[in-house]
């Protein structure tokens, strides 16, 4: 029996989350190791491990994978949430690319002055009625479909979810001129592993507070 991957990271969203979701969509369970130190991650680099010395770091199939999209595509292609042939690949790094602009916007927010944060992730908010996920919404439409790609889970439609629930937090009522993502986030999230994860007590993390705003500072000492 192969190990379980290890997911290296501070333990918190950031980077990692989208990793986590990926593997538990596909039913892999994995281990964590979550840095409290600024030791920690210097020996990580001390030991070649972080290629070009940033995080996350997971070690899977004998190898240290960094670099978030590279370990995304990786797990996605094995575990056969990539599409079947390259152009449903290349839609599914389209969406992917989407998502992750938006979901990144989120996460560097709490790292802001109290009032750039604010107006950060008011735009946010913004950003995802107007350019976002009317996109999305066209793409189910077009596509006919419970999935973005091909009416087949994918990586796509982890990822999608993911970020819905991401700006959820920030306003709750952000589908309610979204129908079809209503529909498609209601699908997605009754999917055995992923309403699994949705649970109290899963792997998944909460939002960054001021304690981890704080650690990831330390350690990365910016």
């Amino acid at each position: 029996m192969s190990a379980k991957p290890k997911l290296c990271y501070f333990h918190g969203r950031g980077r990692m989350e989208s990793i986590r979701w990926l593997l538990t969509a596909a039913g892999v369970e994995f281990e964590e190791e979550f840095f409290e130190t600024r030791e920690q991650y210097e020996k990580l680099q001390k030991d070649g491990r972080l290629l070009f010395g940033q995080v996350p770091l997971v070690e899977i199939d004998g190898m240290p994978l960094t670099q978030t999209t590279a370990i995304l595509s990786y797990l996605a292609a094995k575990y056969d949430l990539y599409g079947k042939d390259l152009k449903e690949r290349v839609r599914i790094d389209m969406y992917t690319d989407g998502t992750l602009d938006l979901m990144m916007m989120i996460a560097v927010a709490p790292f802001k002055p109290p009032k750039e944060k604010e107006e950060a992730l008011a735009l946010v908010v913004k950003k995802a009625k107007t350019r976002y996920l009317p996109v999305f919404e066209k793409i189910l439409k077009d596509q006919g479909e419970d999935f973005l790609v091909g009416n087949k889970f994918s990586w796509a439609d982890v990822q999608l979810l993911e970020a819905i629930l991401m700006v959820e937090e920030l306003d709750a009522s952000v589908l309610s001129d979204f129908p079809l993502l209503t529909a498609f986030k209601t699908g997605i999230s009754n999917i055995p592993t992923i309403k699994k994860f949705l649970q109290p007590g899963s792997q998944r993390k909460p939002p960054p507070d001021s304690h981890y705003v704080e650690v990831v500072r330390n350690i990365l000492q910016f």
